[in-house]
């Protein structure tokens, strides 16, 4: 792992550190994979406050830190401001297909479980 020299710069897995079972483990949790999932929407980097998710500050920065240890993210410090960009190149040059069929895979469960909540509240026959 590449050692942070200073405390505004934070350490990143190197390219050939990247473990398929840490990004796996990093993905399988709902909220670090929405955060994965509006990084790819964005196709640029987003602040930390940019995603808005209903937990405590330090819960967030945990979830983070898994998201950057395990290789799926980048935290840079801009200014004040963290932040946050997919490493989809070097995601994809280690494990090709593997982020668009988790993304697919989380996008159509979304889908299917939003029309379940919706058949239960009687909008959708």
């Amino acid at each position: 792992m590449s050692v942070a020299p200073s405390t505004r710069e934070l350490a990143h897995p190197l390219c050939d550190e990247i473990r398929l079972e840490s990004v796996l483990h990093a993905l399988s949790d709902p909220l670090r994979l929405r955060v994965v999932r509006d990084l790819a929407l964005a196709e640029q980097e987003l602040t930390c406050s940019h995603f808005g998710l209903p937990i405590t500050k330090s819960t967030l920065t945990h979830h983070f830190r898994v998201l950057r240890e395990s290789g799926v993210i980048r935290q840079i410090y801009r200014g004040t401001a963290k932040m946050n960009g997919l490493r989809r190149a070097d995601l994809d040059a280690l494990f090709p297909g593997l982020l668009d069929g988790v993304l697919g895979a989380a996008a159509a469960q979304e889908a299917r479980l939003g029309r379940t909540r919706m058949r239960r509240q009687g909008a959708v026959r």
